[in-house]
C-alpha cells in the first residue's frame, strides 16, 4: 500500500482524526482509514466525543485503539455548539501538540469544527470531509441556516476538502458555496476479506435491512412498503437507535401476513446471513458503506438513488428507486421475491465494479496522496516566507 509519494521520499506523518460519535459510516470510515494509514508506516491518534453504547461499535473502538500508536482520546462532545465547546476546544489543542501533529483530519460536522477551530500554534494542516451530515439539512430550515453559515465562514480556516462522492462535492457547492481551498472526491473502500461470499441462513428472511434506526436511513418507508405489498413477506431489521420504539409499534400494524422481526445490532456480514436479500431504503446518504459491503458479499441489493449510490451503481442506476416512496418500494420487493429482472447479472457486475473502483487501498492512498500535497504546498509557502516562515513553523510544531 502507497502514500501517493514514493518509497524513496517516504516520511511518516502524524495524524489526528477527530470525529463526535464513533458509529455508523463514519466511524468505519474513520477505522479503515487509520488502520490503512497504520500500515503505511504512519502514527496515528483518534479523539471521539463518547464511547459508543452498542457493543459493536465498543468492540470497534477497542480494535481501533490497537491500531493507534498515539492513542484513542475521549473528549465529551455535544451535537450542538455550546459553552463546552471552549474548554473542549483547550483539551484539543493540548493533545494536538502533544502528538505534534502533522495533519489534523475532522470527519463530520462536529469533528470537522474542533479541526479547523483549533489555533494555528496546534499545528498540522486542516483537513475536512463532511461525510453527509449539515449537507442533509434543507435551505430552508433553521438548522440549515445556521449550520451552512458556520460552514461558510469554516472555508477560510480548511487547508484541504475530501469528499466521499461526486455527489457530496455538488452539494456542497449548491448550498454552501465553492471550497475555499484544495479540494478532491475519494471513495469510501471495503477490504479483500469483504469480498467472500456470505451463506445464507437456511430460515432467512425474504429481506434484511442493516443501519441505525433513524427516519433518516427509511426503517418506516420500509415497514410501509411491506403493508402495501399486498402478500406475505418476511422482514429482519438489523441495528440499534433512539426511533427503534417508533417502528416497533409501526411494525406492530403490519398485516399478518407481514413479519417483521427486530434483531438488534450486529456484524454487517453475520446481519446479510440473516436475509435472502439487503433493503437500503435510505431517504438521505452521502456514499453508503452498507451499500458497498452488501454488494462486495455479493447479496442482492434494493437501495434508494441518494447520495452517491449512482456512482456506486453506475450502469445499473436505472435499477435504484426514489427515496420516500412506499409503493415504488412495494413494487421493488416484490419483484425481487418473483425474482423478476436480472437479480444476479446485476449482482454479479456491482460485485466486480466494487472490486475494482472502491477498495479499502485506493482509498487510503488517495487520502495520504492528497495530505502530501498538502503539506508540500504548505512547506512550499514557509520556504518563500524566508525567516518568518521558519518561525511559523516551530510555533505550529513543525520542524524547520
Amino acid at each position: 500500500m502507497g502514500d501517493g509519494s514514493g518509497a524513496a521520499a517516504f516520511q511518516p506523518l502524524r495524524i489526528l482524526h477527530v470525529l463526535r460519535a464513533p458509529v455508523g459510516g463514519l466511524f468505519r470510515h474513520v477505522c479503515d482509514l487509520a488502520t490503512g494509514q497504520r500500515l503505511a508506516g504512519h502514527k496515528v491518534a483518534v479523539v471521539c466525543g463518547e464511547v459508543p453504547g452498542d457493543p459493536v461499535s465498543q468492540a470497534r473502538l477497542r480494535d481501533l485503539a490497537a491500531q493507534c500508536e498515539l492513542g484513542v482520546h475521549v473528549i465529551p462532545m455535544n451535537r450542538m455548539p455550546g459553552f463546552g465547546d471552549l474548554l473542549n476546544m483547550a483539551r484539543m489543542t493540548a493533545r494536538a501538540r502533544a502528538i505534534r501533529a502533522d495533519v489534523i483530519h475532522g470527519h463530520g460536522a462536529k469533528g470537522g469544527f474542533y479541526a479547523r477551530m483549533l489555533p494555528r500554534f496546534a499545528g498540522g494542516v486542516r483537513v475536512y470531509t463532511p461525510h453527509g451530515g449539515t449537507l442533509h439539512f434543507g435551505r430552508g430550515t433553521a438548522q440549515g441556516v445556521a449550520f451552512f453559515g458556520i460552514e461558510r465562514l469554516m472555508r477560510a480556516r480548511t487547508d484541504g476538502f475530501i469528499f466521499e462522492s461526486d455527489f457530496g462535492l455538488r452539494t456542497f457547492i449548491d448550498k454552501i458555496g465553492e471550497p475555499e481551498a484544495a479540494s478532491t472526491v475519494i471513495h469510501n473502500g471495503v477490504g479483500d476479506e469483504e469480498f467472500a461470499a456470505v451463506e445464507t441462513e437456511r430460515d432467512a428472511a425474504d429481506f434484511v435491512f442493516v443501519g441505525e434506526l433513524r427516519k433518516l436511513k427509511g426503517v418506516g418507508t420500509l415497514i410501509d412498503a411491506a403493508s402495501l405489498a399486498g402478500r406475505r413477506m418476511h422482514l429482519r431489521i438489523v441495528g440499534a437507535g433512539a426511533e427503534r420504539a417508533t417502528f416497533e409499534e409501526m411494525a406492530g400494524h403490519a398485516p399478518s401476513d407481514v413479519r417483521i422481526e427486530f434483531m438488534g445490532a450486529m456484524p454487517a456480514r453475520k446481519a446479510f446471513a440473516l436475509g435472502r436479500a439487503v433493503v437500503m431504503p435510505s431517504h438521505h446518504e452521502s456514499l453508503p458503506y452498507i451499500a458497498l459491503e452488501a454488494i462486495a458479499a455479493g447479496r442482492p441489493l434494493i437501495a434508494t438513488r441518494v447520495g452517491g449510490m449512482a456512482e456506486i451503481f453506475g450502469a445499473d442506476a436505472d435499477a435504484l428507486i426514489a427515496p420516500g416512496d412506499p409503493a415504488a418500494l412495494a413494487d421493488a420487493l416484490c419483484r425481487m421475491i418473483d425474482c423478476r429482472g436480472d437479480v444476479a447479472g446485476q449482482t454479479a457486475r456491482l460485485k466486480a465494479r466494487v472490486r475494482a473502483e472502491f477498495s479499502t487501498w485506493r482509498m487510503v492512498d488517495g487520502v495520504g496522496g492528497f495530505y502530501r500535497a498538502l503539506l508540500d504546498k504548505k512547506a512550499s509557502r514557509a520556504a518563500h516566507a524566508g525567516p518568518r516562515g521558519a518561525v511559523a513553523r516551530f510555533h505550529e510544531g513543525v520542524p524547520s
